[in-house]
């Protein structure tokens, strides 16, 4: 069964800011690698080979990274936005390239789903859109799905006030789709998936179905479900799949250059060409991105760090976000922040 798929990868980031700065959101790293390389590389398994991405924000950036090419024997097409278009309007912008059933993606997304077995529900059910979702304890910042014992859907709530919610199933962001839906997308208009496209899908009678999925999944949509990603790797409740904090606590790239009095305490995660004083205290759940460099007395604990960062000596991170490019001066104290070239915020 070959699939094609694609990921809406438009969006602003706005409230993940300023780490979608200088990268849209899709690319910011988890574990050194981009999210949205991570998503692409689940897809071999469950049959995709062929992926459009969507873009619009700093397309440039997603451009110049995956290219006209092909990443583990899967196509990739980039096609930008030259004004945004909502989810819906991304989605039907794409259209020439999908003939059969199809997957969509949000690009914010690190999940676990098993989505060959979301292909073969959506199958079984002979569905014209099958939503995967996910129940959680507080929906009222999602979209809320209502569905019978068949898991087919009934309503859609948006944001339901406390109380007020039909169901704890909210949309995931992840979709299955049969070709025929794109008709009923109006061409060139900015319109949302969630909120015009599916209820109207509802009313005009196509089958809809939802998977109920229940392996780990966030939206890296705010700096602090950002960090929450991290948190859950290294506790193991999100797996990817080159590290395996259960089994190694420490795991290192190439020429990770550690001077001999440095004292790490896992779970720690080295990127490439790292080179880091004396008398350094690592650790615990640290990611150090490639080309890190710092001086003597460095102390990092519970943050993440982006590739070519430099830091002099007695800098320490806590609780920190620092991202690409940033440059410390000796003794900076970063403890609950985030750090960008531009500028630097409590983190909140």
């Amino acid at each position: 069964m070959i699939l094609k798929a694609l990921f809406l990868a438009g969006g602003m980031g706005t409230r993940l800011r300023p780490l979608t700065n200088h990268v849209p959101k899709p690319m910011v790293p988890i574990m050194g690698i981009p999210l949205l390389e991570r998503s692409i590389g689940e897809l071999k398994q469950c049959g995709v080979d062929e992926i459009v991405l969507s873009t619009c924000y700093q397309a440039h950036v997603i451009e110049q990274h995956f290219g006209p090419d092909s990443r583990n024997g899967i196509k990739i097409h980039c096609v930008c936005e030259e004004k945004p278009l909502g989810t819906g309007g991304a989605i039907k912008n794409c259209e020439k390239y999908f003939d059969d059933t199809f997957l969509v993606f949000n690009s914010d997304i690190l999940c676990n789903f098993d989505l060959k077995a979301l292909v073969a529900f959506h199958k079984r059910k002979k569905a014209d859109v099958t939503i995967a979702s996910i129940e959680i304890q507080d929906p009222q910042n999602y979209g809320v799905i209502e569905f019978d014992p068949e898991d087919t859907i009934l309503s859609f709530t948006e944001k339901p006030k406390p109380g007020e919610e039909k169901s704890h199933n909210i949309n995931a962001g992840i979709y299955v789709f049969e070709p025929r839906v794109l008709d009923a997308i109006p061409a060139g208009k900015k319109v949302s998936i969630e909120r015009d496209i599916f209820p109207m899908l509802l009313k005009e009678g196509y089958r809809m179905a939802v998977y109920r999925g229940n392996s780990y999944w966030i939206d890296i949509g705010t700096p602090k479900k950002y960090m929450q990603a991290h948190t859950d790797i290294f506790e193991g409740s999100c797996h990817v799949p080159e590290n395996d904090f259960k089994s190694a606590q420490i795991y290192g790239r190439e020429n990770v250059d550690l001077d001999p009095t440095a004292k790490i305490t896992g779970p720690v995660w080295f990127g490439k060409n790292v080179h880091i004083g004396a008398n350094a205290v690592i650790g615990p759940n640290v990611v150090i991105g490639d080309g890190f460099e710092a001086g003597r007395g460095l102390e990092v604990r519970n943050s993440v760090i982006w590739k070519n960062v430099t830091a002099g000596s007695g800098v320490s991170f806590d609780h920190s976000v620092v991202t690409s490019g940033c440059k410390l001066d000796s003794g900076v104290q970063c403890q609950n922040m985030i750090y960008s070239p531009e500028c630097k915020l409590p983190f909140t």
